[in-house]
């Protein structure tokens, strides 16, 4: 694997230093995603980059993904950029490769602050690190490889923290999780998840109506339909 490179939290903007003090502790960082005990062979291995940015008018953002709803698996669903481990790999390099395979972010001017626990994604059984970045040189960013990706947007954190903006998704199975409708996305599944914790370990969450329920949209759940039904593939 390659070297997993994490650089000094004092190059970092001040609001970005409780996260990077919260991913080297490891507390506060809301709940692991643990692959169950007992099942058949190994999972694969993924990388994801949270990169945050700061633009000069709407402050810090995030930039997230939508996936291709031609994909199997989590057609549709917004992401942070990334994709499957390639051997020899680790997870920063994986994680900064599909994150310019996806998007156009030069990883030169990405700064690697932080890698969290693995957090293990069942539907497709992938076993996900996810790695925190500083742009701190942003570059152009675009759809680059238009088979994995619909859109690119940086999303300001003051949206996402925004009351009005959370709530809480269910399924029609009665499983529900927290969601952020900001921007041009509606951040589900494991995604809002994983982003919900990183913005409590942040210090950003604003207190939010948690009873604020909403199904699951029609057009959101057929896609994940399709992605339980679908025959195997190799997509990240």
């Amino acid at each position: 694997m390659g070297p997993q490179i994490v650089a000094s939290a004092d190059a970092l903007p001040d609001w970005l230093l409780p996260l990077a003090r919260a991913a080297e502790s490891g507390v506060g960082l809301g709940p692991r995603f643990k692959r169950p005990a007992g099942l058949a062979g190994r999972p694969r291995r993924s990388a994801v980059l949270i990169l945050f940015g700061e633009d000069p008018v709407s402050g810090p953002d995030v930039l997230f993904v939508e996936r291709s709803k031609t994909l199997r698996n989590h057609p549709g669903q917004p992401a942070f950029p990334g994709g499957k481990v390639d051997p020899g790999e680790g997870p920063v390099t994986t994680a900064l490769r599909e994150a310019n395979e996806e998007t156009d972010v030069d990883p030169a001017g990405v700064q690697v602050f932080g890698i969290l626990p693995d957090q293990y994604v069942g539907p497709s059984d992938f076993l996900v690190t996810p790695v925190l970045g500083w742009w701190r040189t942003p570059s152009p960013v675009r759809v680059r490889d238009t088979r994995e990706v619909a859109s690119v947007a940086r999303i300001a954190v003051s949206d996402l923290v925004d009351p009005a903006n959370r709530m809480r998704l269910v399924h029609p199975s009665g499983l529900s999780g927290p969601a952020f409708e900001a921007g041009p996305l509606l951040i589900w599944g494991f995604t809002a998840a994983l982003l919900d914790g990183v913005l409590k370990a942040g210090g950003w969450e604003r207190p939010w109506d948690t009873g604020r329920v909403v199904p699951l949209p029609q057009e959101v759940l057929a896609l994940a339909v399709r992605n339980l039904t679908a025959p195997g593939g190799e997509d990240s």
